[in-house]
């Protein structure tokens, strides 16, 4: 062969200069993502995003259940134009999942909050703030105003919970979503051998492995104290408001709370946190808008079914008095085409877009983003379907679960 022939064939990639476009250059899917965020961070916060209840069974469930569903491709239809748009909550997506609310987002990456919620807005999806987010919520509207929801936890200080639907709704926030599943915190072991409590109580290994991660220990240092945002006003020190925060779970959170936030808050008011169909039903009956087939991810209640699993039976009961969300185990855009199947409305990503932000701020944010819409996309040509309505009507069709 001649020269100019391999020439022809082998072509060189260029240099980058830029460090996050080089690490995301080598990144193909979320899978990659997450290992180059492995790289990036301490093992500390490893354990953090990675981890979940007591033998984390809920949380390699999640995974393993998606993996049982199998796709029956149909063929030979015209796929040339797909159309991954879709209303969640009223809105218009342009794809069909939203970003789930996550605690200690500037652990990740010291430009949090703010840079998934810019990550989200220029892809045309909604972005959830967390109570216990490392940026307030005024902030977070104030620098990325867009389609925001705001995730809030019914606090033992109900004066305190007002407060914060009063914020919200100030602040734009067009949907509140109320977590339904922390009635206690799940016992999350490696959080507690790592010191990733709250307040927080490193041991000496931790503090040791974080000095290994210089880049990652010098953007934390040149940024504000890592703190509950929203929650900043009840200490001086983030050591007290992380101790604030601890105090104010409350395990007596009932159906009537629910009711007395129905009728404070005018705009769509979805649960999080639900596998149960009777709970469901009753979250119907109560007035809610959506309900979020969830097992926090794992981190909660160990050995808890996979929402996925629950999801056709959820669907059969509730009926289209709801819109269905679901989340855990989502890692992939085949995983959000199998749930949109099985009865889903839409999905919620979380660590998925942990992963990008670790890897490579907003940027990587981005890019996990555009990693699942492409093979959300993609799954659909390949399975014969051009629209989330088609995909949705012929679900049923398309997905075999194991055995079947």
């Amino acid at each position: 062969m001649r020269y100019e022939d391999i020439r022809a064939l082998v072509r060189l990639r260029g240099f980058r200069w830029d460090r996050v476009e080089r690490t995301l250059g080598r990144c193909v899917t979320v899978a990659d993502l997450r290992t180059a965020a492995a790289r990036n961070w301490p093992r500390g916060v490893r354990g953090y995003v990675e981890g979940g209840a007591d033998g984390e069974l809920s949380l390699r469930r999640n995974q393993e259940a998606f993996e049982r569903y199998g796709l029956v491709p149909r063929t030979l239809r015209d796929v040339a134009q797909v159309d991954t748009r879709t209303r969640i909550l009223g809105h218009e997506a342009a794809l069909p999942f939203g970003l789930a609310p996550t605690g200690y987002t500037r652990m990740m990456h010291a430009d949090g909050e703010p840079a998934v919620a810019r990550a989200a807005r220029q892809s045309g999806i909604p972005y959830t703030l967390s109570t216990m987010a490392t940026t307030s919520l005024e902030d977070l509207a104030r620098q990325v105003p867009g389609e925001l929801w705001f995730q809030l936890y019914a606090l033992r200080d109900r004066g305190l919970t007002k407060e914060l639907l009063e914020r919200a709704e100030h602040s734009g926030y067009r949907v509140l979503m109320l977590t339904v599943d922390t009635a206690v915190t799940g016992l999350r072991v490696r959080d507690t051998h790592n010191g990733f409590t709250i307040p927080p109580q490193l041991s000496p290994s931790t503090v040791l492995d974080m000095a290994r991660h210089p880049a990652w220990c010098l953007s934390l240092l040149r940024g504000e104290p890592i703190t509950f945002a929203n929650l900043a006003q009840h200490s001086r020190t983030p050591e007290g408001v992380m101790a604030f925060a601890a105090g104010q779970f409350d395990a007596s959170v009932t159906w009537e709370d629910l009711a007395w936030l129905r009728e404070r808050w005018s705009g769509p008011l979805v649960v999080k946190g639900m596998v149960s169909a009777r709970d469901a039903v009753w979250a119907a009956e109560a007035g809610v808008d959506g309900v979020v087939l969830s097992n926090h991810g794992g981190r909660q209640l160990d050995r808890a079914v996979a929402p996925i699993e629950v999801l056709p039976e959820v669907r059969q009961a509730v009926g289209d008095r709801v819109e269905l969300l679901v989340d855990s185990g989502i890692r992939r855009g085949t995983d959000i085409v199998i749930a949109l199947a099985l009865g889903a409305d839409s999905v919620l990503v979380g660590r998925p877009y942990l992963y990008g932000l670790g890897a490579g701020g907003e940027r990587g944010a981005a890019a996990a983003i555009r990693m699942l819409g492409e093979e959300v996309r993609r799954a659909m040509q390949l399975l014969g379907v051009s629209s989330i309505g088609q995909l949705r009507e012929e679900g049923p069709a398309l997905v075999r679960g194991s055995g079947l």
